[in-house]
């Protein structure tokens, strides 16, 4: 099956002229209503769709769930869907962990891992939907404190045990687990193959190996690390352990003509926090290999290398 590459590195191809290499055309069929639902079910906001190797979908939408306080109500529903749009069901339905739904990813197995950012959970089902490992845990209705997190400034330290509205998940090929963590904490936490903590790193900063809001994480085949550092509008690259790479920036405004949903369109400074909060937001693949994409292609190493020379990422 051929590959898709990294949506957020399609929009650095979108550089000016003097660097701008040819990127490869992401091929797609538009189907109107593709998906079944059943009927007086609907969408919300879909921020994670998944597809296992039957060929079936996963779609967690922030939708039809809004039956208790999770500071607001509550927003996290996981649809699954046939090959050809026929609805199968609903995985995990009521379920415990569910609060604000962010992201879903399939591993090789077929195993469904979903990212709660409101109830601080990733929870992996097996391929039948019944839940087997949870990482994290929601803040319990019984304690008196409970309430949203504070966005503190320094942030407060990782607490053991615990994430802060996590984001996404990855794996590389000998089966560790890797989440980003989040938009209250700054680091990526890395679990073993059997679910055993290993280590985490990065802190809140600007540098390399820091984090503004790690939003996105994905791996190749070459075991190296993306994580899509949102807020700094760049994705930095890591090995296994940890260790920063490199990494690369995206500033690409929108195209002349381009009009607001809501509002006006931004300009000038306005327009430059638009191109900050936009970049690595998520990363695309096809396919249910966990490290789909192998070594860079060559084409981005040529416009690395271009963006370098004008004094571009490093």
């Amino acid at each position: 099956m051929k590959n898709v590459w990294l949506a957020a590195l399609l929009l650095l191809l979108a550089a000016p002229a003097s660097a701008q290499q040819t990127a490869p055309e992401l091929q797609f069929e538009s189907v109107p209503d593709f998906l079944k639902l059943p009927p007086g079910l609907n969408f919300g906001e879909v921020p994670g769709v998944a597809v296992n190797s039957r060929g079936n979908i996963f779609v967690f939408t922030r939708s039809n769930s809004a039956n208790g306080p999770a500071y607001a109500p509550a927003a996290a529903q996981l649809l699954e869907f046939g090959p050809n749009g026929e609805f199968v069901g609903e995985v995990g339905k009521g379920l415990y962990g569910w609060a604000f739904a962010h992201s879903v990813r399939i591993d090789r197995e077929d195993n469904i891992w979903a990212i709660d950012k409101g109830s601080d959970m990733i929870i992996k089902f097996n391929p039948q939907g019944r839940v087997q490992w949870v990482f994290g845990r929601r803040q319990e209705s019984a304690e008196a404190e409970t309430g949203p997190h504070e966005h503190a400034d320094p942030p407060e330290a990782h607490v053991d045990g615990l994430f802060r509205q996590p984001t996404d998940v990855a794996w590389d090929s000998a089966g560790n687990t890797y989440i980003s963590d989040g938009y209250i904490n700054s680091r990526v936490a890395k679990y073993d193959r059997n679910g055993d903590w290993v280590k985490s790193w990065g802190e809140k900063g600007t540098g390399p190996g820091q984090f503004n809001l790690p939003h996105a994480i994905a791996i190749d085949r070459n075991n190296n690390i993306y994580v899509g550092d949102r807020s700094n509008r760049r994705v930095q690259v890591f090995d296994t352990e940890g260790k920063f790479l490199r990494m690369f920036t995206i500033d690409v405004p929108p195209a002349p003509g381009t009009k607001a949903v809501n509002g006006n369109t931004p300009t000038g400074a306005a327009l430059s926090r638009v191109i900050a909060n936009g970049a690595g937001w998520v990363f695309v693949t096809e396919g249910t290999d966990p490290n789909p994409w192998g070594a860079l292609p060559s084409y981005f190493d040529e416009e690395l290398a271009t963006l370098k020379a004008l004094g571009g990422p490093n």
